[in-house]
């Protein structure tokens, strides 16, 4: 998923903030990345999530999420579309896999559809939909490419929202059954199990402006919400312990610096609470065992209940955190910044392309919590891929985006942090939340009209330079 939320003065998730005013282009110098940057184990990937490409939206006994809801409701897809269909993964399985294989990466990031396997989000399971999954995990093994598994990429199955959704704590307890359900059948197989992708969006964009599905607005819901997915978190890690699961567990948080857009007392506090929202009210209590004080006391009456004995069960510990990163948040206090006057080169979704947020960021969370592991879960650039008069997609733009932001993971490495992997978003097109169809982050392109797929100039870059690593570590 690429996060639909601006990073400006709307800030996309935070990490630490910055002491410094607005950067200037002369600052984003960073050398090529070698194979000298990257320790042998270091893991090369890609990523997707199953709502953005399978389709097959009501197939094989599937039930539906709140997103295929959410899309029928009157404008709130920017093109009006939905993700019956999306990349029609779930039909084209073998194909995908082989171009996977292809791109000659170890890795690949992909989420289960929690009501393909459990339509109403109790009750019976759906075989059909668990029989889809093995097949992408020995599929993928087969191929000698590792599976990195994400529980919930937001795909609520609607049943669940129609008694309260991730507002009501009894979510808890059926997230907490699904990830043992899994993790029963595939937790010994796959490469590691991620509990959720971005709470914070799911809580904020989809609970207090929502933007996002279910499409709630409400400031006191989206708290709740929040704390609810790190119980859930936290219990699932627990549960899936006790079964005996050794897959590394973690979870995914979009996070970026949140930089104050001058050097003024109020867009510095601006820019302090922002961090406090987007990244410590995540990571405090994953690491530290409590919310952020600033934050609460933002909240006021909007605080979640917190009950007895929750702190303890969300520090449960992990063995990684995966990082989503697209870009830093500038933030004034008055919201008057503006992206396009900053003289950075933006993406096609308005973002500004900085790779040194990317090191700032990961040597933060080093510096501030106690993480075993970081990796990139999620790194890419929207931008407009027209298939040129030779039939390929020249993304120059996409190209130097990765390789930029490749080269901050390796001074984030160079500097100390404890990073595992990166994982370049995306596989493929796709269904982008909000946006639709319009914004193309994959680095092979889709033809929706005939689902046609043809690797970008960014593919054959990136499966070149992971041949490279790979010949460096003598693999």
């Amino acid at each position: 998923m690429a996060s639909t939320s601006t990073p400006s003065s709307s800030p996309s998730p935070a990490a630490s903030p910055a002491s410094a005013p607005h950067a200037t282009p002369a600052a984003l110098a960073l050398p090529t990345a070698s194979a000298a940057d990257f320790p042998a184990d270091f893991v090369w990937g890609v990523a997707t999530s199953a709502f953005q490409i399978e389709g097959a939206a009501d197939a094989d006994g599937k039930g539906p999420s709140i997103w295929d809801s959410f899309c029928r409701q009157p404008g709130v897809i920017a093109d009006g579309s939905d993700g019956d269909v999306a990349c029609g993964h779930y039909d084209r399985l073998e194909q995908d896999l082989d171009m996977i294989r292809d791109l000659g990466v170890d890795a690949y990031r992909f989420s289960v559809s929690w009501p393909r396997v459990r339509p109403t989000g109790d009750g019976d399971w759906n075989e059909p939909g668990l029989v889809f999954y093995e097949r992408l995990v020995d599929g993928l093994i087969a191929r000698g490419i590792k599976p990195y598994l994400t529980l919930n990429h937001w795909d609520l199955p609607q049943a669940l929202q129609d008694v309260g959704g991730w507002g009501n704590r009894a979510t808890v307890e059926r997230f907490v059954e699904y990830a043992v359900g899994i993790a029963k059948r595939l937790g010994g197989k796959v490469a590691s199990i991620a509990t959720h992708n971005e709470p914070w969006v799911m809580a904020q964009l989809g609970h207090e402006t929502g933007v996002f599905a279910p499409g709630i607005k409400d400031r006191r819901i989206a708290a709740q919400v929040s704390h609810h997915l790190l119980v859930s978190h936290g219990l699932a890690v627990t549960a899936m312990r006790a079964l005996g699961v050794t897959a590394p567990l973690g979870i995914v948080l979009n996070l970026a610096p949140m930089v104050p857009a001058t050097d003024s007392a109020a867009d510095r506090a601006k820019a302090r609470l922002e961090d406090g929202k987007l990244r410590r009210w995540y990571m405090d209590p994953l690491f530290k065992g409590g919310y952020p004080r600033d934050v609460l006391d933002d909240l006021g009456h909007a605080a979640p209940y917190v009950e007895a004995g929750d702190m303890a069960l969300i520090q449960v510990p992990i063995d990684f955190v995966g990082v989503n990163y697209y870009s830093r948040g500038m933030i004034s206090a008055d919201g008057s910044w503006d992206a396009k006057a900053g003289g950075l080169e933006l993406t096609d979704m308005g973002w500004e392309v900085y790779p040194q947020g990317l090191t700032d960021l990961l040597v933060g969370l080093h510096r501030d919590y106690a993480v075993k592991r970081l990796y990139v879960t999620e790194n890419g650039g929207a931008f407009k891929d027209p298939i040129g008069a030779d039939g390929r997609v020249h993304d120059e733009d996409r190209t130097r985006y990765l390789d930029t932001h490749i080269a901050a993971v390796g001074e984030a490495l160079r500097q100390g942090a404890p990073m595992g992997g990166y994982m370049v978003w995306s596989l493929m097109d796709n269904f982008e939340w909000a946006s639709g169809y319009e914004k193309r982050f994959g680095i092979v392109h889709v033809d929706y009209a005939t689902l046609a797929r043809t690797p970008k100039d960014s593919a054959v870059a990136y499966r070149d330079f992971v041949r490279r690593q790979r010949a460096a570590r003598g693999g």
